[in-house]
């Protein structure tokens, strides 16, 4: 056996250099840096980038925001048909933590671009993540380096299962620029409390009396740590500190707002189901509902498809599961307001058209019954 057919059949986690996160200050600069060599045509390389994506997951919004994302996946029931009939056999599986963690894999490579998954081999699903960053889509690899060039091609391997298209940086590429500008609006706003949230102590001394000079200093440094100053009567003194036009730090809250806005789009699709404005009502309301709605189906057929894929289909066939002629089906969400004002329409319109008993039950869940 030649040493990259040995290297075919181990464990891939057991070949690569792991590296811990990056977590040195990252800025704009850094972003656009990161973003220049993940496009890069002859050598792309994504570690700076999801290196970033790490730090940039320390945001509360963003963790929140991602979660909801991910939890409106992985919270709806799954099971497995065959010829339109569900096979009870799977049921086990679909509850396990390891099938739940392939679903949530799944949709947090739309956030990511990329993720892979090694199935070890045995009688149980078993597997391990691969790290993102030695995931090389453009080349096909798994690199030994998490920014080499250099690795084992996992094209064809049975056991590797590699998700996203090569040219995919994930939703976190749009939220990044939003995050670091928070952090440095939030340091701001930080540094306007610590200024501006005390009162500031103000003494004035003859300029050319030095003991008093220094018995005012010792004062203040024994009477708390208040912003405290000290200057000669003679000199005059006068702080700018824009208080008039931001008396209350409301511009510093305002840019933060904005920017936990423009995740929350970037993300769910609307910002009224995870933050409320003084604008919001009802209308507006379920009107963001219905968009975050329609970008959950579009959640739920993307991991259905991969569920479904030949790939997965057939690691499960490995692993004794009985696949074949069969597939993973989502229970269909039902909006009840929605059919309610359908279900007027379809009663008038089959007393026109007869309409198939097929279309009950895939519209309201409603079984069909056999005819005798």
């Amino acid at each position: 056996m030649t040493r990259k057919e040995d290297r075919s059949k181990s464990i891939i986690i057991n070949e690569i250099n792991v590296r811990s996160v990056d977590r040195g200050k990252k800025d704009i600069a850094w972003w656009r840096s990161a973003l220049t060599s993940a496009e890069s045509v002859s050598r792309p390389n994504r570690t700076w980038l999801y290196d970033l994506y790490e730090e940039i997951m320390l945001d509360g919004h963003l963790t929140g925001v991602t979660n909801k994302k991910v939890n409106a996946v992985l919270n709806k029931v799954i099971h497995f048909e065959r010829s339109g009939a569900h096979v009870p056999e799977m049921d086990e599986l679909i509850r396990s933590e390891g099938f739940r963690e392939i679903v949530k894999t799944i949709v947090e490579t739309l956030l990511w671009g990329v993720s892979g998954i090694e199935f070890l081999p045995g009688p149980e699903l078993n597997f391990h993540k691969i790290p993102r960053k030695h995931i090389k889509p453009e080349r096909g690899i798994i690199s030994y380096e998490q920014g080499g060039h250099e690795g084992i091609a996992y094209a064809g391997v049975p056991n590797i299962w590699v998700m996203g298209a090569a040219n995919d940086l994930g939703l976190l590429l749009k939220c990044a620029p939003y995050c670091l500008y928070k952090r440095g609006g939030l340091a701001d706003w930080a540094q306007f409390i610590e200024l501006f949230g005390q009162p500031v102590r103000v003494i004035k001394y003859d300029s050319y009396d030095e003991q008093t000079r220094v018995e005012l200093k010792k004062i203040l440094d024994e009477s708390g740590s208040s912003l405290s100053m000290m200057i000669p009567r003679q000199a005059d003194f006068e702080i700018k500190d824009g208080k008039q036009a931001n008396s209350d730090g409301g511009l510093q809250l305002s840019f933060v707002k904005a920017l936990n806005e423009e995740i929350s789009v970037t993300v769910l699709g609307n910002t009224e189901t995870t933050n409320s404005s003084k604008s919001a009502g009802y209308a507006q309301s379920k009107i963001h509902q219905e968009q975050q709605f329609e970008i959950t189906k579009a959640d739920i057929a993307y991991t259905a498809s991969m569920l479904n894929s030949t790939r997965f289909l057939s690691v499960l066939r490995s692993y004794g599961y009985e696949t074949d002629g069969g597939r993973f089906v989502f229970a269909k969400e039902m909006d009840v307001e929605q059919l309610y004002k359908r279900v007027a329409i379809d009663k008038e319109l089959n007393a026109i058209v007869n309409i198939p008993t097929e279309y009950w039950s895939e519209t309201y869940g409603v079984p069909v019954k056999e005819q005798a």
